[in-house]
């Protein structure tokens, strides 16, 4: 702590050079967080889903509905505990920019199966009694301002007309990376309004693995008992199925890393250059400071020392704002429902930042450190 004075006055010397080093550090992990909150909201289906969850769905198409009498015969299927099932809905909300994720789901059995989505009991019961009721995650919530008991119109697009539904309930998570931005409401109301020819399917199952039987069993099973009929299914996992659709939009794990290194390359060079110039505009003083008597590894660490400061300020910075901006929710209206950045990737951006910080500061503090005294003094 006794040379911290000295580790100040050579960071304060060059104000604005200092002031922008470390706002190139902030700017950099400011970057590096939002990369990890978008990154994050395109895995997070893959994280959230149910090990013990596999999806049916058509095997021609995700869009075409199977039969809703397949719900029976797929609770019979050996290593199957339960099942429910919900369709996509795809309504407007006074305006189509409004997108959320709209469900028509069973009452019944939704709640069973999905239990990291937590809704009060009493509220649950006000939406299974209520045919024309619906629930809402806490994030869509705030969104719009809804408070339950509000009636809300939606403007069906698939199904369409106008659909009133009542809100019941506003679900939480029981993790932070869970979506709180879907809108559910019971299927029975939209079989009960649809068109004839379109009553009596669903979209897709969910069902639930018994206790020690392999998924790949059971989707050879599920699989097999619907083969060659009109409504042929392709049972997976819920986490293959998340994984799917995130390959479909590229590969965005690659996208990350590719931007975050060329960032964090690009603020090595800018600091290895401000520690360059700092270091040669103080060659008299650490001639000086070596001839008093203070040895290599004293000037070395010095400059490291300067050179991390610079990191640890700056990135602390930009992580504290990106943790603040993540805070706000999505930024994109509804395309990254779920928009966080994680305290691991907090603690992970800071030692980015110190480790850049060190390794720019290297090779200016090793010029240090093997400065000769006698021609330094004599370059003065």
């Amino acid at each position: 702590m006794r040379f911290l004075p000295l580790l100040l006055a050579n960071l304060l010397r060059k104000k604005v050079r200092t002031t922008l080093t470390v706002g190139s550090f902030m700017v950099a992990l400011f970057l590096f967080g939002l990369l990890v909150a978008i990154r994050g909201a395109f895995n997070q289906g893959v994280e959230a889903a149910g090990a013990d969850r596999l999806v049916v769905m058509s095997k021609v198409s995700m869009i075409q509905p199977l039969p809703y009498a397949y719900r029976d015969r797929l609770l019979r299927v050996p290593g199957v505990k339960e099942a429910t099932f919900a369709s996509w809905f795809g309504g407007v909300y006074q305006d189509e920019k409004n997108f959320f994720a709209q469900f028509a789901v069973d009452h019944e059995s939704y709640r069973a199966m999905y239990t990291e989505f937590l809704v009060p009991d009493d509220q649950w019961q006000a939406f299974a009694q209520d045919k024309a009721g619906a629930i809402v995650g806490a994030v869509t919530a705030r969104r719009f301002g809804w408070k339950i008991g509000d009636r809300i119109p939606i403007r069906g697009a698939i199904y369409p007309g106008e659909w009133q539904f009542n809100l019941r309930g506003i679900y939480q998570g029981r993790r932070p990376h869970d979506d709180l931005s879907q809108f559910w409401f019971r299927w029975d109301y939209l079989d009960e309004k649809v068109e004839p020819y379109l009553k009596g399917y669903v979209g897709w199952y969910t069902v639930r693995l018994e206790p020690r039987h392999e998924a790949a069993a059971v989707t050879k099973r599920i699989d097999a008992l619907f083969a060659n009929s009109p409504f042929e299914t392709r049972a997976q996992t819920e986490q293959a199925l998340m994984a799917s659709f995130v390959k479909q939009m590229g590969n965005i794990e690659f996208l990350m890393l590719a931007i975050g290194g060329v960032v964090m390359f690009t603020l090595l060079l800018v600091t290895g250059n401000t520690m360059a110039s700092a270091v040669r505009e103080r060659t008299g003083e650490l001639a000086v400071l070596k001839t008093v008597g203070f040895g290599d590894g004293f000037v070395l660490a010095l400059v490291l020392i300067e050179s991390a400061l610079l990191a640890a300020v700056g990135g602390i910075l930009g992580v504290v704002l990106a943790k603040g901006f993540t805070l706000a929710g999505d930024p994109t209206g509804g395309m990254l429902p779920v928009f966080y950045m994680p305290p691991w990737s907090m603690a992970a951006g800071f030692v980015l930042a110190l480790a850049v910080g060190l390794l720019a500061g290297l090779l200016p503090a090793l010029s240090a450190m093997r400065l000769q005294v006698v021609q330094a003094l004599r370059r003065v």
